[in-house]
């Protein structure tokens, strides 16, 4: 049997749905989920290639991707939702977490998010108590909502949930540690916990002993990481982080950073010598290969097409 399917009636993998299956992973105690960062669904497609259990779609990644511009909650659910839904069901066999920002509005909007996740195919959400006017929360300057807010998002997230019969995973984060100190985002991760959520997720933690601390004090309520290098928080490994107590590590700059070196470096090179100077072996049909062009072959062959045989 698969892990990522059940036997069917005629001996054939039933596939687990995306949520059901990032359960599962979060029930194995013995790993962290380790989830890359991807932005569009090229990055996407790399972080499959290279095997990844998990993914996850970065809000700022997004926003720079898609929208060209800042994480300043300029970006809409209909942006966040169908970018989530495209990455998703690039392998539906692998669960996405994806960033929903603050639910985009009140109780009823942030139950129109869990269903709109929900149908898109994403396993996993976060949802923050940040205004929303929100930004980045590894800037300063952030703004948050009342305690008692956010635990109604998180209400609400949670109810939309059992009504539509969905094993969506809600993780709670908190962007209170800059302004508001420990105690009252562990108040606050609590106040989510009981209202619903499946996982905690306390956002800019700037050292490795509040790492250990909000683990410990959490336990055994699965607590996430977000592991953005040369933010707030200092860099620690996958291993580390698991051997602190974290069940979820999400790296939302492991494909952005380096793309951005490397277009640079390419725009660069043009402008300079008239020459990209790309790899040789970079071809059209390898990059087309990347998003599934045998996949698409093989679709076509079975419906008795042979419109791809000499691609």
């Amino acid at each position: 049997m698969s892990p990522n399917g059940i036997n069917g009636t005629n001996g054939q993998a039933v596939p687990v749905p995306a949520a059901k299956r990032l359960r599962q992973l979060l029930a194995d105690e013995s790993k962290i989920i380790v989830a890359p960062g991807v932005y569009d669904g090229f990055s996407a497609r790399i972080a499959l290639e290279v095997g990844f259990d998990c993914i996850y779609m970065t809000g700022a990644g997004t926003c720079a991707s898609r929208l060209g511009q800042a994480d300043l909650g300029m970006a809409t659910l209909n942006d966040m939702r169908e970018h989530a839904e495209m990455i998703a069901n690039l392998d539906p066999n692998v669960p996405l977490i994806a960033d929903a920002d603050t639910g985009y509005g009140g109780p009823n909007m942030v139950a129109r998010t869990i269903a709109q996740y929900h149908r898109s195919g994403v396993a996993a959400l976060h949802i923050e108590d940040q205004i929303q006017t929100k930004r980045c929360g590894h800037l300063g300057g952030k703004e948050l909502v009342s305690t008692e807010v956010f635990r109604q998002r998180i209400a609400a997230a949670a109810q939309a949930r059992e009504k539509i019969g969905s094993d969506i995973i809600i993780i709670a984060r908190t962007d209170a540690l800059a302004s508001h100190g420990f105690e009252e985002s562990v108040e606050r991760l609590k106040v989510a916990q009981a209202a619903g959520a499946d996982v905690a997720f306390l956002e800019g933690i700037g050292t490795k002993e509040e790492c250990r601390e909000i683990c410990r004090i959490m336990a055994p309520f699965p607590v996430l990481l977000n592991m953005v290098e040369h933010g707030a928080t200092p860099t620690i490994t996958p291993q580390e982080a698991q051997e602190m107590g974290f069940r979820i590590i999400i790296f939302p700059f492991a494909a952005i950073a380096p793309a951005y070196d490397a277009i640079k470096e390419a725009f660069l090179g043009l402008k300079k010598t008239g020459l990209t100077g790309l790899d040789p072996g970079f071809t059209p049909k390898k990059l087309f290969t990347i998003v599934g062009l045998e996949e698409s072959s093989r679709v076509d062959a079975a419906a008795g097409g042979s419109l791809y045989r000499k691609v």
